[in-house]
């Protein structure tokens, strides 16, 4: 059998549907995930399955470009040198001029710091901040890309038939670079979505009539899909929400809980290392630890709008229900 031009490590959503993107453009990739059913479901579908980290660099072209879709720390530690579920992990199996991507969120010094150790053995690592949550990895994401300019260039045909013709990419600086500006993207969508959500729980909730009933009885869904025509507030997230209020216009099947990484707060802390009051995004962090509490509409639209464009897990309304 001929060998794949790229593995993948990492098979969650983004990870799955990434690679279905290039499934879609005739490019067979091998696939290792630590859970196997992941691989085997991605097999089904064409791709090359392998069952350890070993198996996928020796059913690679070389030199190999290896991407993992994984979460933050340890995990991308262990994938890479050795620990836990990967075995010995990637390193002891490649050769210099191998390319390893990082396409997930990892915290941007821990990416200098990988870049450091592999560099030491000859192999290239590139740093890819990945936005587009499900859709955008299928049909075209956003790639913000960091490293030496010459694994950037190794890469770059990857690259290229990733983005489509709906997304882009660029190398935006050195080691670190490409997910230091992820890391600021994630916090800025923090702003974006807190103020959607707060937004929308003015527009169902107010204002006041003199019995304290609500003046206006408003139609969510439409409101949202009329300023994605022409507002200067229209957008990719505005489209989500009129989706979102499509399916359930009162968001009853879910809880105002809002997930996240740790982006946002890795975030807050080197914009104030550095002087900068990113006072909204600070805010909009807080929030986030305020919707663990008692339930509000603003939170279940940032979590309704996180699921919708990210495929994010929410918490069912009934896990409240004795509240």
């Amino acid at each position: 059998m001929d060998q794949a031009p790229y593995g993948f490590v990492g098979l969650g959503g983004m990870g799955s549907e990434v690679v279905r993107n290039l499934l879609d453009q005739g490019i067979t990739p091998a696939v290792y995930n630590r859970t196997r059913s992941k691989t085997d479901a991605l097999v089904r579908e064409g791709a090359i399955g392998c069952y350890s980290l070993e198996e996928l660099v020796h059913k690679l072209k070389k030199p190999r470009i290896i991407w993992m879709m994984l979460t933050a720390g340890k995990a991308v530690d262990d994938a890479l040198f050795g620990g836990g579920a990967f075995g010995d992990g990637l390193v002891p199996h490649l050769e210099p001029g191998d390319v390893v991507i990082d396409g997930g969120n990892s915290y941007f010094r821990d990416s200098i710091r990988r870049h450091r150790a592999l560099k030491e053995r000859g192999i290239h690592f590139l740093d890819c901040g990945t936005s587009g949550g499900l859709e955008g990895s299928r049909n075209g994401p956003c790639l913000m890309i960091g490293g030496e300019a010459e694994a950037f260039e190794r890469a770059r045909p990857l690259f290229e038939r990733l983005v489509r013709q709906t997304g882009g990419f660029a190398y935006v600086g050195p080691p670190g670079a490409g997910h230091f500006v992820k890391m600021v993207h994630n916090a800025i969508e923090y702003g974006i979505l807190q103020c959607i959500g707060e937004g929308f729980e003015l527009l169902r909730t107010g204002p006041k009539g003199e019995n304290e009933e609500p003046l206006f009885r408003l139609d969510l869904a439409q409101i949202a899909e009329l300023w994605c025509k022409g507002s200067v507030i229209r957008g990719w997230l505005m489209e989500l929400a009129a989706r979102a209020f499509r399916n359930d216009p009162d968001l009853s099947s879910l809880t105002g809980v809002i997930g996240g990484g740790s982006t946002g707060r890795w975030s807050i802390d080197e914009a104030w290392d550095a002087g900068v009051p990113f006072a909204t995004i600070a805010l909009s962090y807080a929030l986030r630890h305020r919707s663990r509490q008692p339930d509000t509409f603003a939170g279940k639209v940032v979590a309704a709008l996180r699921r919708e464009f990210g495929g994010h897990p929410v918490v069912p309304a009934e896990s409240r229900s004795g509240e």
